[in-house]
């Protein structure tokens, strides 16, 4: 599973890719996360508000810092 946090670096991005990682960590799933900042790389998911998650391509949050049960229900399916 390839799960992408996207933002560039303020507080709420830190709290969503803190968000995340726990999440993954507590479930066991083989997860590769990755942080983006890069503008540019950013807009290529269609997303103009950060944070944002994206889990194996596909957007699941935008704008909003997920909580870590909000992030587990999306791990699990």
């Amino acid at each position: 599973m390839e799960i992408k946090v996207l933002g560039p670096g303020c507080p709420k991005c830190q709290q969503t890719e803190k968000a995340v990682k726990d999440a993954v960590a507590e479930t066991g799933v083989d997860a590769q996360v990755e942080k983006v900042t890069d503008i540019l790389k950013i807009g290529e998911y269609g997303v103009f508000g950060t944070p944002a998650v994206v889990i194996d391509g596909e957007v699941k949050s935008v704008g909003k810092i997920p909580s870590k049960e909000e992030v587990k229900k999306w791990l699990k399916k």
